[in-house]
């Protein structure tokens, strides 16, 4: 992540869930530095009060004190809150409580039974804890096969990394960049492009529909273009009430 460290806040009384959580965690975001792990609700409130986590993996229910509780007293400094838990029901109370992402046990590098992926779910903390004082993209310099395109960002449609480039998709064509996704959302606006999927970062205004396929996975339809883009469970809040 180009912030640097963040500070962050592991809570769950289940040992092997716990252990599970920080490995996990550990392997897929270097940057984050776990101030606290904690076995119960007293002690991760008072973690909070010391360390003001930039982002709290919780456990919906805990002794002493419950998820919810630690929750608003990370929100009340700002923090971003990662619920864990066995039962869909209590994501949806997770949203509703203003959580960032939630979290199915057992836990898992890619989540089964349609939780969000791992890495695309830290992908997402990272864009939201990017700060947004760095200067805005305007232009992209990218390749059209033998030549070289300056495209404004007013065109652009959506971004896709592609192996070792990124496409740049506008209502005129396709152009390729070799520019990294993470450093691109860096100078996007957020209110004008969103990360939908590890690899799909798209113009809001451009979305026609949300999709969801057979087998439960869901996709992007944009005004006037005939891709369908995938999206990652971990970024499905974003279409809450379309």
């Amino acid at each position: 992540m180009s912030t640097g460290k963040v500070v962050g806040l592991v809570a769950e009384d289940e040992a092997p869930q716990r252990r599970a959580l920080v490995e996990q965690l550990r392997l897929a975001w270097p940057e984050l530095e776990l101030a606290a792990v904690c076995e119960d609700g007293e002690a991760a409130l008072d973690a909070v009060a010391a360390h003001r986590p930039q982002v709290a993996f919780l456990d919906i229910r805990m002794p002493g004190a419950s998820g919810m509780d630690v929750a608003r007293a990370v929100a009340g400094h700002g923090g971003l809150v990662v619920f864990t838990t066995a039962y869909d029901d209590y994501a949806v109370r997770a949203f509703e409580a203003g959580a960032a992402h939630y979290l199915l046990k057992p836990l898992q590098p890619r989540a089964a039974g349609g939780g969000p992926d791992l890495q695309a779910l830290l992908d997402g903390l990272e864009a939201r804890l990017r700060p947004r004082g760095g200067q805005l993209i305007r232009w992209i310099t990218a390749s059209v096969g033998d030549s070289v395109r300056m495209i404004g960002i007013d065109e652009v449609l959506f971004f896709q990394a592609q192996d070792k480039y990124v496409r740049v998709a506008t209502a005129g064509g396709n152009a390729l960049i070799r520019t990294p996704l993470k450093e691109l959302l860096m100078g996007l606006d957020p209110d004008v492009f969103w990360q939908v999927h590890r690899g799909v970062v798209v113009r809001v205004a451009a979305i026609d529909r949300l999709l969801r396929n057979e087998l439960g996975r869901h996709g992007l339809r944009l005004k006037g273009h005939p891709e369908v883009l995938p999206v990652s469970g971990a970024f499905l809040h974003r279409f809450r009430g379309m």
